[in-house]
């Protein structure tokens, strides 16, 4: 557990030195939100409608930013040897370094969801439900996030490779995180969404370490 929370917050002082990635993430975040009434038009209607789409695509957006540097760096500079020679499992290495990567980037979103939300004219009593989508939906995108990043590791054009293995996967998030948002502003209950949502959190959570492990054997060979 020493060792784990050791690379937990190797990765995180890392992520927080580089501070160019976050923010990048962050700014991208906050001008797919800005940019969209320029293009729907600013009909408080139209974007009351649409609001849960739009924050949960520049979320799913903005967090693909990142991925690509989840292993890259430790690829380069021999770190993913060493973590393969240590005595911790590297389906547990990798998720303490996804657990580092969703505190970098995916906790920035939900802390700043709340005041986009105002933007795209979101029904102030569905804020809370974004947030809680948010938190049980973002550890998703990182963990998926992780497994194409590992089939991917040393590929030419990886960013390209990236987006096209893991947008198809981040759909069931999106579908259920806006879901979850849309039946909250208009009074249905998001009960059923949120529940949706936490079950393939866990199953992320029991599934990828394995085949994001797998894949980085495959890159190490």
């Amino acid at each position: 557990m020493a060792a784990l929370f050791g690379l937990f917050r190797r990765d995180l002082r890392l992520a927080l030195r580089q501070s160019g990635d976050t923010a990048l993430v962050l700014g991208f975040f906050v001008l797919t939100v800005v940019l969209f009434p320029f293009g729907v038009g600013p009909e408080p209607e139209i974007l009351r409608r649409i609001a849960a789409g739009i924050l949960w695509v520049a979320a799913l957006l903005a967090a693909l930013l990142s991925l690509d540097r989840l292993f890259q760096t430790d690829y380069e500079d021999g770190g993913l040897d060493l973590i393969m020679l240590s005595p911790v499992p590297l389906e547990l290495a990798v998720l303490a370094k996804c657990a580092a990567h969703w505190v970098a980037t995916g906790l920035p979103l939900v802390l700043l969801s709340p005041i986009l939300a105002f933007i795209v004219d979101l029904d102030p009593g569905a804020i809370p439900t974004l947030m809680v989508s948010l938190m049980a939906g973002t550890p998703v995108l990182s963990l998926v996030g992780s497994v194409a990043a590992a089939l991917t590791l040393g590929a030419r054009r990886q960013g390209v490779l990236l987006s096209l293995l893991v947008l198809p996967l981040y759909v069931p998030p999106l579908v259920f995180g806006a879901g979850a948002v849309e039946a909250s502003a208009t009074g249905t209950g998001p009960r059923a969404d949120l529940l949706i949502l936490a079950a393939l959190s866990l199953a992320a959570l029991a599934l990828c370490p394995w085949a994001s492990a797998a894949g980085l054997r495959l890159a190490l060979e």
